[in-house]
């Protein structure tokens, strides 16, 4: 059997962690959550040589063990915990050449530990146009350990950072200075009192445990003696901790690292100063944003098209080789249909997440969050919030997720309950089939068209309403608080083409499967409701619609006896049920169905239409075609005109229909009454404008 290498992945945000993880462990990654908590975890596995395989663990990036909020104070908790089964057998901390003052802080905690510690030096293909060089093997001296100097965005020295890994046995474990000589009475006590464990690591216990105050996390061994300090006590001691490791990081780099500042060239300042320019940065971002919406509708046209016309070929191939009967039904009509609703838009999901990945890899992302800070504070909100917001345009669930790094409970809580009405990507092929069914596909500037402003729209509208809903609440929640905002400017760098596939492949993967397994059951279900019925009317449809139309051919027939059947199946008395609720927004009762079956996740909707336009259809007519076709019943207009299609991406702007979410939002806030609340007050809200935008455009 191969020998099997834990290893952890550490270090400050924007160092190229997640590069360094990419390029060991390639697609051979899996995403979940840490045990008991909703933090993501990224894991994977990865070949170091012929016997030797790694399993590589990407910890949440930290710029300290002295944690501040949940998801930093993960990487504590696992090296605190050695009995965890993803203790790590080594600790790879990833640092960027340009911070390397910055990013050594945790290192020295990490050694501290004493547990076999690599040092690996990133963006190295930039050290001669900044200046800088390296005397490595002083380093390694002075910090006791073994540093792999690499590029992430080249790909190089990966073959060495492996040859560590597979030998980190020999790796010396001592750590490189005394950070705690100080307070001498204090700590004396504390090692006296844990006499069988490292003195850091019996201080980081007592510190986290005062910082979070959770009744599972404290050690009830500690001498009462021992934890009377008061938090702000705490703090200065960390302080002094702290200022001691930077003293000993300053005297290693002055002999091991030189900065010849008339060699460098590099153009960042510049581009700052144009990117977060108080007119011209928000300019630029939205002309971006126009540019990545009309190309989601350009360069996925062909695809989309051809998806749309496999699905509906594969229908008619089930049909004509398989013998007639219900099972095949099932398939032509509710299976093949459904997951076509979803599989169509796979091309434009990943060109929004191949767009997203680009801003974020450029560095261009961090000036996004730092200019939007500027009118978030004017809403109650600070630049700390725009993160959950702008990763709220993937999915909910990891923008309520990333609410973690906000301090501030207010802050917090506010950021959560106004998440879902940015624009995810659930609701991008609601918003694009219907845009595609009502807006007409037309050029008005240049090479953009009223279709991509459209789509614009809808994710300004989205945004614009997440923040006025934070104003009022802010106004409303009489929570007091106090919150600051910092940031890291990244260096902008070329993004690195293996970093954005793998983020685009994995993230439109997880939307797919995830959204496929829902719409696969609801498919299902909605072909049985709609292929029986419970009476006569139904069962006796070709008889019924003899009588009332004698001179129609062979194919009229088919068409009006299957629409007869849809109308009294068990799906067709459940939509007229609820019709008179929708039909003052400008829906029918098929419409009304796909509303109410949406709110178990969005995406489900155009799924749901498929299948029940599919019952009894042409099969070689594509879905798109389908709801074209359909008519007003009472006017004998096209269904999905202007007003009707206006009124429903509206309500799919506004409402919640995300189970998913609503569960994230009880987890987060430990209690039913903020996601119930979000539930009623979108519902109402997305129900409201959706009819005077239908009663003032019809």
């Amino acid at each position: 059997m191969a020998t099997q290498i834990k290893v952890s992945l550490i270090g400050n945000p924007n160092t190229g962690k997640t590069s360094v993880f990419n390029l060991l462990t390639g697609l051979n990654q899996q995403v979940g959550n840490y045990p008991g908590i909703t933090v993501e975890k990224k894991e994977g596995a990865c070949k170091i040589s012929h016997d030797v395989k790694a399993h590589v663990i990407d910890l949440p990036g930290t710029y300290s063990l002295n944690a501040s909020s949940l998801d930093e104070n993960i990487v504590t908790e696992l090296l605190l915990d050695q009995e965890s089964e993803d203790f790590p057998d080594v600790a790879v901390v990833v640092s960027d050449v340009e911070n390397l003052k910055r990013n050594l802080l945790i290192y020295t905690q990490i050694k501290d530990f004493e547990i076999p510690t690599i040092l690996v030096v990133n963006m190295a293909d930039r050290m001669r146009r900044k200046g800088i060089s390296l005397d490595i093997p002083l380093l390694e001296k002075e910090l006791n350990t073994k540093i792999a100097l690499i590029s992430a965005r080249k790909g190089e020295g990966i073959d060495e950072l492996k040859k560590l890994i597979e030998s980190y046995r020999s790796l010396p474990k001592k750590r490189c200075l005394d950070a705690l000589s100080f307070e001498q009475e204090y700590f004396d006590r504390l090692q006296k009192t844990f006499p069988d464990q490292s003195l850091y690591k019996s201080w980081l216990k007592i510190t986290q445990n005062a910082s979070f105050k959770n009744a599972d996390q404290r050690d009830e061994a500690i001498d009462s003696e021992v934890e009377t300090k008061s938090e702000s006590e705490f703090k200065r001691l960390q302080q002094k901790e702290t200022i001691k490791r930077y003293q000993f990081i300053n005297d290693v780099l002055k002999k091991g690292l030189i900065v010849d500042e008339k060699s460098a060239t590099g153009m960042r300042a510049k581009l700052d100063r144009i990117l977060t320019h108080k007119f011209w940065g928000y300019f630029i971002f939205f002309v971006i944003l126009l540019f990545i919406f009309q190309v989601i509708y350009d360069w996925s046209s062909y695809p989309m098209d051809l998806i749309d016309e496999t699905f509906s070929w594969a229908s008619e191939a089930v049909k004509t080789v398989l013998p007639s009967g219900p099972f095949v039904d099932l398939l032509t009509e509710g299976i093949i249909p459904g997951l076509g609703g979803v599989v169509i838009f796979i091309p434009q999901i990943a060109f929004l997440f191949l767009f997203i990945s680009i801003l974020e890899e450029s560095g261009y992302m961090s000036r996004v969050v730092f200019l939007m800070d500027r009118v978030m504070r004017r809403f109650g909100l600070s630049g700390k919030s725009v993160v959950p917001l702008v990763s709220g345009t993937a999915c909910a669930i990891p923008a309520v997720m990333a609410t973690r790094n906000i301090e501030n409970w207010k802050e917090r809580l506010i950021t959560i309950l106004v998440v879902p009405f940015t624009t995810c990507a659930a609701r991008l092929p609601v918003y694009l089939i219907i845009i595609a069914l009502v807006i007409p596909n037309e050029k008005i500037i240049w090479i953009f068209g009223y279709q991509s402003l459209m789509l614009m729209f809808l994710y300004f509208l989205g945004f614009a309403t997440a923040v006025g809903s934070a104003w009022v609440l802010n106004k409303i929640l009489k929570i007091k608080s106090k919150s600051y905002f910092v940031i890291e400017m990244p260096g902008y760098k070329i993004p690195i083409f293996k970093n954005v596939m793998i983020n685009v492949i994995e993230k439109t993967k997880a939307f797919v499967f995830g959204a496929g397994k829902i719409i696969l059951a609801i498919s299902i279900i909605l072909w049985v409701l709609a292929s029986f019925g419970p009476n006569e009317k139904f069962n006796n449809a070709e008889e019924i619609i003899s009588k009332q139309y004698v001179d129609l051919s062979e194919e009229e027939l088919e068409n009006k006896v299957a629409s007869h059947k849809l109308e009294y199946s068990f799906i067709g008395y459940a939509g007229k049920a609820i019709e008179p609720v929708v039909k003052p927004l400008g829906y029918d009762w098929k419409i009304g169905i796909g509303l109410i079956s949406s709110f178990a996740a969005r995406e489900v909707f155009v799924g749901t239409l498929a299948t029940i336009y599919s019952v009894g259809s042409d099969e070689e007519e594509t879905i798109k075609n389908r709801m074209a076709a359909e008519v007003n019943p009472v006017t004998g207009a096209p269904l999905f005109n202007l007003a009707s299609g206006i009124s429903l991406l509206l309500f799919y702007a506004f409402a919640m229909q995300c189970m998913s979410t609503l569960a994230i939002v009880k987890r987060e806030t430990n209690s039913w009454k903020w996601p119930m609340t979000q539930l009623i007050f979108m519902s109402i809200f997305a129900y409201g404008v959706a009819l005077v935008a239908y009663q003032l455009l019809k």
